[in-house]
């Protein structure tokens, strides 16, 4: 039930001041063609990527792992954890359950994720490789304890270089105000 209401408030709030849908002086609410996909381990980028798709009017995918990571899997205090093996192995490749290419229906593609070792954990990878962003605008957004989303920008425009990556941004204690700003400075 306290979910519910949470819901029923939020989309009251976005419906009510949605500055980006106007149509002859009255507000309505546009579908913007964006999709926000995100990958969470432990609920925090899930929350914010819950909050940016109802900033953005946009539709929201998990990139849910094949094998869910379990708390021993997210130690990163044990070399020999699930998560620390993958991060040092660059090449690999955590599979998706869900299937993600229902993306090529989209302009626009926020890329949500935990900060892993100052970067993007190795699944956001499976995933830039597994869909065609071609001729899209990516946006990234990322959740840390510390550490800020600039070497994982970096190292995906290394990585993937052809792709049209424009910003990244550090979501944590994120309102919705703030990102419904971010949304619009972005269509400005």
């Amino acid at each position: 039930m306290k979910k519910i209401l949470i819901s029923t408030l939020a989309t009251l709030a976005l419906v009510s001041c949605n500055p980006t849908a106007k149509n002859n002086g009255e507000t309505t609410q546009e579908k913007m063609n964006t999709v926000i996909a995100y990958f969470s381990a432990t609920g925090t980028t899930a929350a914010v990527a819950e909050l940016l798709a109802q900033a953005a009017n946009a539709d929201l995918l998990e990139i849910e792992p094949q094998t869910i990571y379990t708390d021993a899997d997210l130690n990163w205090r044990d070399s020999t954890s699930r998560s620390s093996l993958e991060m040092k192995d660059r090449s690999s490749r955590p599979k998706i359950k869900t299937a993600v290419n229902a993306v090529a229906d989209y302009d626009t593609v926020f890329v949500g994720f935990p900060i892993w070792w100052y970067t993007a954990p190795t699944i956001i990878n499976t995933f830039f490789e597994t869909v065609d962003l071609k001729g899209k605008a990516i946006y990234l957004f990322a959740t840390s304890g510390g550490s800020t989303i600039d070497k994982a920008v970096d190292d995906l425009h290394a990585a993937y270089p052809d792709l049209d990556i424009r910003e990244g941004r550090t979501l944590n204690d994120i309102t919705f105000e703030d990102l419904s700003q971010w949304v619009i400075d972005l269509n400005e």
